[in-house]
């Protein structure tokens, strides 16, 4: 039995197993961020829900880039992507303006900025024109 209260089951069944997941980032420029999600990442907009939200496709999930007066980027990454080569990925996303971050000691000795995570994932960062820490995530095989 789980104690945290975050992983209740009724009757055997998810609650939300089933469900869509909707994702969201935060945006206080919401022409920057149409430009760098649509542009730069190739996200079909689906709708400009003004002044509220910019509403993306991203491969089936719905991505909600919300505006918001004020924000803070957080250090850690907040949206991510699983890719199935990641140095093809990162290679378009840089033609396309995209700058990858680099963090000492960790991706830093890589020309493309991937770092080899223990378990044999490979991951890669960048940030949105607010900030926010995106990244690309290949898993091993």
């Amino acid at each position: 039995m789980n104690n945290s209260g975050c992983g209740q089951e009724m009757a055997g069944e998810s609650i939300l197993g089933g469900s869509e997941v909707i994702a969201f980032a935060p945006t206080t420029d919401p022409g920057k961020a149409r430009a760098f999600y649509e542009g730069a990442l190739g996200l079909r907009l689906v709708e400009d829900e003004k002044p509220f939200a910019l509403v993306f496709d991203a491969n089936g999930i719905m991505l909600r880039v919300t505006t918001v007066h004020e924000l803070k980027p957080q250090p850690f990454t907040v949206l991510g992507w699983r890719v199935a080569d990641i140095e093809g990925t990162v290679d378009k996303l840089v033609a396309g303006g995209v700058a990858f971050e680099r963090f000492k000691g960790l991706n830093d000795g890589d020309p493309r900025g991937i770092w080899n995570a223990p378990g044999g994932a490979r991951i890669a960062w960048f940030k949105d024109p607010d900030g926010n820490v995106l990244s690309l995530t290949e898993f091993k095989e």
